[in-house]
């Protein structure tokens, strides 16, 4: 399958507050490249949810476009699939109907989907837990299945809004390991939200970090770190600190 990247023209977008409009995002312009793994980082507030939403045609922006595959973006569409903060799963389905649910819309055979449900759930790592229904899971449990569901239906983009906030540090580590071993065997193009600098480093090629509202972005960062990455050899460099460090600052000149 084609590989897409994402392209951002002059994005703004604004939403009424108290009778009052309240500017959101202004003027934002970012391409990411087909297979790159880009996050968006800065204050809350900023705009990068509203983005990622944009982008997956979840949202018309006031002004500007997105292009996708040099066709202008216009609404939801099979090239790309997001995993919300929030899970979003079926609690009345179990993990492997879960899992399959966006090849079952797409109609696609049951034994078909299942199996291919089965190959994604193996690569979260959740093995065993195929008829384990959601509120038996565990938040980290249910995030995995989250992305087993989004890889299922094969995108070409993968849009992840702040995936590990809800789930405590040890978990989040282990998941942002999985993470990456996923991206490195799947190659897909990833545009990732998060508050975590250090996250953000580790995971990405490349870094765009936002300003306060209205949303505007203030420094593309580029990461140096060779891939493929692992925890120990990564977060302990010297390359990593001084990445983290000079987010940071940018982040703090931004408050």
């Amino acid at each position: 399958m084609e590989r897409l990247g994402v392209e951002l023209h002059h994005i703004s977008k604004s939403f009424e507050k108290d009778g009052s409009p309240v500017q959101v995002l202004d003027n934002l312009d970012v391409r990411n490249e087909a297979g790159e793994f880009v996050s968006f980082l800065g204050p809350s507030g900023c705009g990068k949810t509203t983005t990622l939403k944009i982008i997956g045609g979840l949202l018309e922006p006031d002004g500007g476009e997105v292009i996708i595959g040099n066709k202008r973006v216009t609404g939801p569409g099979p090239d790309r699939s997001i995993v919300f903060q929030d899970y979003a799963l079926l609690p009345w389905v179990d993990v492997l109907r879960n899992v399959a649910f966006g090849l079952e819309l797409r109609g696609v055979p049951k034994g078909e989907r299942e199996e291919i449900a089965r190959t994604y759930i193996q690569k979260v790592k959740l093995s065993g837990f195929e008829h384990h229904y959601p509120n038996e899971l565990s938040g980290g449990m249910q995030q995995r299945v989250g992305l087993a569901r989004a890889l299922a239906v094969n995108p070409q983009i993968l849009l992840m809004d702040e995936p590990f906030a809800s789930v405590d540090e040890q978990t989040r580590r282990l998941f942002q390991s999985d993470l990456s071993d996923l991206w490195q065997e799947e190659q897909k193009t990833v545009i990732f939200i998060t508050h975590s600098m250090e996250e953000a480093v580790y995971l990405s090629d490349r870094i765009f970090v936002m300003s306060a509202r209205p949303g505007r972005i203030v420094e593309e960062f580029v990461v140096h770190l060779p891939r493929p990455r692992t925890a120990q050899d990564i977060r302990g460099s010297k390359e990593f600190t001084e990445s983290v460090e000079h987010l940071w600052g940018v982040l703090r000149e931004l408050q």
